[in-house]
């Protein structure tokens, strides 16, 4: 039994094997022996920065436990972006020490020991400091003291949107150097993913914090990285391993990344699952006019399906571009499936004042997880009666269930007036107000990338040649600015990205709304509605078999056997005034 203690405190992976055993998960994946390895033997500071999901918490809270026993007399702090957060890994801890037989010696074995979700004792000396101590970045930092800190996802969305906010996290971290305490052995430990391009992890790395980077794939291009990927992924590109190979397949294997990739759109899977925050010009303007189907778009119904492909015979060649260099509209090769209405259609409206600014209004439906953008108009005149009036009538023209306007303009003044005009023209349809809270360039780019990725958004040929024509009046210069694809392919993640951004702005606003939609997978729906059908024709055939033969002679669909046989299907969205 001495023997494997032993070999259980000289070794961690050996620690980490054992314990992934003692909690009856698989046996730790390549990725988690190389964080442990780098963990063990890794300089003073340091950072590990791994893709999403690896289990980088879990591994560095076994770390704690094997610190603590090769010497109890360790002090160790827990420093998470959330006190939430930090106090469920010392919660976690606490449960391990009780129910591991071969960790019973850290038990305490006084009753004065501290034993709290927030910090306690192993069996060690008295000492003014926990052995375990769990804290928020912004918690009471100052007066203690630590011979291991641990810093776990401290960069999450909500404290590194701005660089004010970054500035801040990364006095914080600073805060770190003045706690550890002036001993051979004491480390610094930062663990995570980059959230943002201009990630604190990079000014760590600045800092003589060394980082040791295990992405999710083997990098196309090895220069973003900066010589700091790990030994293992780099001995396996020496040996000759792919770019865009799995690093991990026990964790993740090709078809789970590739579906991620689709969901969450390329720039965010950059960042988070291949840890690259280089911006090369593809990755900062992710939306491009490429990705976009571009068609005739029918007001009232659409196919089940509709494929994009970017064979040079699909390019629209009479349609001006207004994109990047390279950038092309493409029509879409095939229109599959039977027509049917749309499940529901909305108008998109971003308000604006007078001036510069514009009021647009963007008339979207969606059938089977696609969209179909029909038509956009943009005013002037802020939210005169005119444009009121005007986008209502663009509501009945195209069927809309609903209004969904954002309120961050006028604190919702703009509803209350359509709200008038509604009930004069005697239309029934719902106002949903919204309210943006995250920064225009990141919601924007976080709607519309992942529908563009996945080529579900369709455009009318219209909206391309009104885009293009809008604002005769301006100079050049300035009328390129006004413009919908202008806007699109020019949108990054800078703040300020691009003068005018209310028509991409209104566009967003109205994908979001059908973010739901998406899970839909077209082939699905088909597949219920042929067994709807088949389900109907069956029981008309024991009901009525005169009328299911004359149904099936007349090649009648569902909607018009219905409709034959006096049955009412209503699938509108209820709307109301």
């Amino acid at each position: 039994m001495s023997n494997v203690l032993n070999a259980l405190q000289g070794d961690f992976k050996l620690f980490l094997q054992a314990l992934w055993d003692q909690l009856d998960l698989p046996s730790p994946t390549r990725a988690q022996y190389a964080i442990a390895d780098y963990i063990q033997h890794g300089p003073k500071r340091l950072q590990i920065q791994a893709f999403r999901g690896v289990g980088k918490s879990w591994i560095t809270g076994a770390f704690v436990l094997w610190t603590l026993f090769n010497n109890p007399e360790k002090k160790i702090m827990i420093i998470s972006a959330s006190k939430e957060r930090a106090d469920n890994m010392s919660i976690f801890l606490q449960k391990l020490i009780i129910e591991t037989q071969w960790l019973s010696h850290l038990r305490p074995k006084s009753d004065d020991a501290r034993w709290s979700r927030i910090s306690f004792d192993v069996n060690c000396s008295p000492h003014q400091a926990p052995s375990v101590k769990s804290v928020g970045i912004t918690g009471q930092l100052t007066g203690s003291r630590a011979d291991l800190m641990i810093l776990d996802d401290i960069e999450v969305p909500g404290n590194s949107m701005t660089e004010l906010m970054r500035e801040k996290l990364l006095q914080l971290c600073t805060e770190a150097e003045s706690i550890l305490t002036p001993k051979n052995d004491s480390r610094i430990m930062y663990l995570g993913t980059p959230q943002t391009t201009f990630t604190v992890y990079r000014k760590l790395a600045e800092r003589n914090y060394r980082p040791f980077v295990w992405p999710a794939r083997i990098p196309r291009t090895l220069a973003n990285y900066e010589g700091l990927l790990a030994p293992q992924l780099q001995a396996d590109i020496d040996s000759g391993a792919q770019a865009w190979d799995v690093t991990d397949p026990d964790r993740f294997d090709d078809i789970d990344l590739i579906e991620r990739e689709a969901s969450m759109g390329r720039s965010n899977f950059m960042l988070q699952f291949q840890l690259d925050t280089t911006l090369s010009d593809a990755e900062k303007f992710p939306l491009k006019c490429a990705d976009l189907v571009v068609t005739s778009v029918n007001p009232t119904t659409a196919p089940d399906a509709v494929v994009w492909c970017s064979d040079p015979k699909n390019v629209i060649k009479d349609l001006p571009i207004v994109g990047l260099p390279g950038d092309y509209f493409y029509s879409p090769m095939q229109l599959q499936g039977e027509w049917h209405p749309y499940q529901e259609t909305i108008c998109s409206v971003d308000p604006s004042g007078r001036g510069t600014d514009e009021t647009t209004a963007a008339y979207i439906s969606q059938r089977n997880g696609f969209l179909y953008l029909h038509n956009m108009r943009a005013y002037r005149d802020g939210y005169s009666d005119n444009t009121l009036l005007d986008i209502l009538r663009g509501c009945k023209k195209y069927g809309v269930t609903k209004l969904v306007i954002e309120t961050n303009f006028g604190d919702g003044i703009v509803g209350e007036l359509f709200k008038k005009h509604l009930i004069q023209t005697k239309q029934a349809i719902d106002i949903e107000e919204v309210r943006a809270s995250v920064r225009k360039e990141d919601r924007i780019i976080d709607s519309l990338e992942p529908i563009l990725n996945q080529h579900r958004l369709v455009i009318d040929r219209s909206v391309v040649e009104w885009d293009f024509k809008s604002n005769p009046d301006e100079a050049p210069e300035k009328r390129l600015m006004y413009m919908l694809f202008y806007q699109m392919s020019r949108m990054c993640k800078e703040k300020g990205a691009v003068k005018h951004d209310d028509r991409i702005d209104c566009l967003a606003q109205g994908v979001k709304y059908f973010t739901d939609a998406f899970a839909i997978s077209a082939h699905e729906a088909v597949k219920d509605r042929k067994i709807e059908e088949w389900n109907q024709m069956l029981s008309e055939w024991q009901d009525n078999p005169q009328a299911a033969a004359n149904h099936m002679v007349l090649g009648m669909n569902l909607d018009q056997r219905r409709q034959a046989s006096g049955v009412i299907v209503d699938n509108s969205v209820p709307t109301w005034v």
